[in-house]
């Protein structure tokens, strides 16, 4: 156990020393990297009827589609557009190389509890209670599917405790606008869409850990909830959660871009 601890500790201060040469971006929002969570073999979680990776993909693309239509000039770029598998590292790879000002990931959640309700949207961070652990957990299992995982990932286990070490150190220079923005998305949520939120998290997602620009997480609903899922599998659920994100992107470039 403590040879484990000692591990991430050290692999957490070399990613700490490392990330200080992400460079901090302009006052734009020009790229915007939309990315639908699970896809192909992993279909993430599920509910009585509809796949987590299905009801992500359609969200993802309306969040788009919203974007590009009434937008002009940001570019959006989709990880995935239908359902193919992506390891996290290559979805966090494609924001970075496009150099993207914004990464949103979306994702439908899942409790043993079946009657736990709301959206959330999480920013890459030390959690603060077992539930978001429980969470990122989850959903950095995936990595388990890819080969050569723990020399992709750096060490990192999902399923381990004292990998999350990693995240305890390393601070991201993104942190302040991701939070700005996923306030904004829960917002929407709770005013104009009428959801209840449960707020902005903090938790230690790869797929978050891996990008250097703002990025949220958002997890839209629980699957696991039966009127939940009956929302979320809806098209006009789906149209009002993407025109929640949608609106909040609107609100967020435009708060950032007044600060040059």
């Amino acid at each position: 156990m403590r040879n484990i601890g000692l591990t991430a500790l050290l692999i957490a201060i070399t990613l700490l020393n490392s990330s200080s040469t992400y460079p901090i971006r302009d006052f734009k929002v020009d790229v915007v990297v939309i990315d639908a969570g699970h896809g192909g073999h992993d279909q993430g979680t599920h509910g009585r009827f509809i796949k987590e990776k299905d009801v992500a993909l359609k969200i993802a693309l309306k969040v788009g589609g919203y974007i590009e239509k009434n937008v002009p000039g940001v570019k959006v770029i989709y990880t995935r557009k239908d359902d193919t598998y992506l390891a996290l590292d290559e979805r966090a790879e494609i924001a970075n190389k496009n150099k993207a000002d914004l990464f949103i990931c979306i994702h439908a959640n899942a409790n043993p509890n079946t009657k736990a309700f709301g959206t959330e949207t999480f920013v890459m961070g030390v959690h603060k209670d077992e539930g978001n652990l429980a969470i990122a957990q989850r959903e950095n299992s995936v990595i388990l599917l890819d080969e050569n995982y723990e020399e992709r990932y750096e060490g990192f286990n999902p399923n381990s405790p004292e990998s999350y070490i990693l995240f305890t150190l390393t601070q991201s220079a993104y942190q302040d606008n991701s939070i700005r923005f996923a306030r904004q998305i829960e917002s929407q949520f709770k005013d104009r869409v009428g959801r209840v939120s449960r707020g902005v998290k903090q938790a230690g997602f790869v797929v978050l850990w891996r990008t250097t620009m703002p990025s949220v997480l958002i997890e839209t609903g629980f699957l696991t909830n039966s009127i939940e899922e009956r929302f979320l599998a809806d098209e006009d659920g789906q149209d009002l959660i993407a025109s929640g994100i949608y609106r909040a992107f609107k609100e967020y470039k435009s708060d950032v871009e007044s600060i040059n």
